[in-house]
């Protein structure tokens, strides 16, 4: 239910239109001055204001300036019995939404309240999808993935995420686990491939006192300090044989036994991992366990590269613009037109990394308060493969060259051959990785799997 709050210094006036807006469903508190319409403003949340103009001591123009100044998001309705067109347009300039003049249609009124209110639901919507636990995006793909986070999560399910360098899985886990029913315990990430195979079996498991040289005392490994909460393996990829095995029973059993040690323990922590490499390539050429892989990917989730969502760059570029002008002291504010087409037709090979790092340098180099495209600074191993806009189009499958083809083959015989194609297609632009594929596609992974058996394809 919508809150409402009447300001008014004519009583009848106030009673009116709390009557009205009750019976339309709206929560209202009237006020009968601007001095009382703040403290109720200071006391409650309001969604929309509803001010007359002229009243006697603060007027409704003032509320409004302090209104914006403290409640930026509540919406205010300006309303006067003076059609002044000066108090009109000082009301729109100081952010109204609308402004009536009386005698009013009843009518008219209960429009402009529900427009109000409905903008101000649209914004919210907006700033909502730009933003998930500190992940920025509002493209088709990046909503996809917060719905995804907001259904899985609360499950113990888990969850394995792949993409590129650079992409942002690690926040991705983060959220996963901020939005799980164990938010409130220990969330453990640790970089498998940062730490030396000789010490990672320690790391993970832990170790008992004189288990090896320099076990000075027992060491709790990532699995204990994760008990009950979420366990990160980035890179998992990188796991030895012997430490794939180890972390299977984890999975399997919930139980693990630290180095030295002759007793398991038992543990309660869901495994969220992630990996930039084609695992499917790796359990091929014997390099990861695929019970291991089925086991960690209960939920897939692929992240795309920034290249594939260059409609976020201009939201990512204004985030670490202000977080970078506040870190080093700057008063860069924006950056020039010019300057965002330049990195709109770039590839962006480190993905988010990479523009955080080339807007963090634009802030450091630039004096003025605006990013010039010169102060950007790129990498040239990569350049945009976009294709000039002028060029047409060519057709990416043709299913039949024409009328006779197609009536001579029939349409069973087509149709197996292009879905065969598409196939192929998807494969080769996901580095025949079959989940790429299969999330390409919009299909599942096992029913892309039965359809390349199906076409024979290996």
């Amino acid at each position: 239910m919508a809150s409402l709050l009447v300001v008014d210094d004519e009583l009848s006036m106030r009673e009116f239109l709390k009557i009205l807006l009750e019976k339309e469903g709206y929560e209202v508190t009237t006020a009968p001055d601007g001095h009382a319409a703040l403290e109720v403003l200071e006391e409650q949340p309001i969604d929309l204001v509803v001010s007359d103009i002229r009243m006697p001591g603060m007027s409704g123009l003032e509320l409004l300036e302090h209104i914006k100044q403290k409640n930026g998001d509540t919406g205010v309705i300006m309303i006067t019995a003076f059609a002044s067109p000066d108090d009109a347009v000082s009301a729109m300039k100081n952010g109204a939404f609308d402004y009536i003049t009386k005698p009013f249609n009843v009518d008219e009124i209960k429009s402009v309240i529900s427009s109000g209110l409905k903008k101000k639901g649209n914004q919210e919507a907006q700033e909502t999808s730009k933003t998930f636990q500190g992940i920025i995006g509002q493209s088709q793909e990046m909503v996809k993935i917060f719905d995804l986070i907001t259904k899985i999560a609360p499950t113990p399910a888990n969850v394995l995420i792949y993409g590129e360098s650079g992409t942002g899985k690690e926040l991705v886990a983060q959220a996963i686990h901020n939005h799980s029913r164990v938010a409130e315990n220990p969330f453990v990430p640790i970089t498998c491939s940062a730490i030396p195979e000789s010490l990672l079996e320690s790391e993970l498991f832990g170790h008992v006192k004189g288990s090896f040289t320099g076990a000075v005392a027992d060491k709790p490994g990532l699995f204990q300090l994760a008990n009950q909460g979420t366990a990160f393996l980035d890179e998992i990829g990188e796991l030895t044989p012997i430490i794939q095995t180890k972390l299977l029973r984890v999975l399997q059993e919930r139980e693990f036994m630290p180095v030295g040690s002759t007793k398991t323990r038992q543990v309660n922590v869901r495994i969220i991992a992630a990996t930039n490499r084609i695992l499917e390539e790796e359990i091929i050429s014997g390099n990861f366990r695929e019970d291991l892989y089925y086991r960690l990917a209960v939920v897939p989730i692929r992240v795309p590269p920034l290249r594939e969502r260059i409609g976020d760059v201009p939201l990512l570029v204004d985030h670490f613009l202000k977080k970078y002008s506040k870190l080093l002291g700057k008063e860069v504010q924006t950056i020039s037109s010019y300057g965002l087409e330049v990195l709109m037709k770039y590839d962006f090979p480190g993905n988010v990394r990479e523009l955080e790092n080339i807007i963090e340098r634009g802030v450091a180099l630039e004096s003025s308060n605006i990013i010039l495209p010169e102060n950007l600074i790129l990498s040239t191993h990569r350049q945009s493969k976009k294709l000039p806009q002028t060029q047409e189009k060519q057709a990416l499958f043709v299913a039949a060259q024409d009328e006779e083809e197609l009536f001579e083959r029939g349409m069973e015989d087509i149709l197996y051959q292009l879905e065969k194609e598409i196939i192929l297609h998807a494969l080769e632009k996901a580095d025949n990785s079959k989940m790429r594929a299969a999330d390409l596609l919009k299909i599942s992974f096992r029913s892309l799997r039965y359809k390349t058996k199906k076409y024979e394809i290996d």
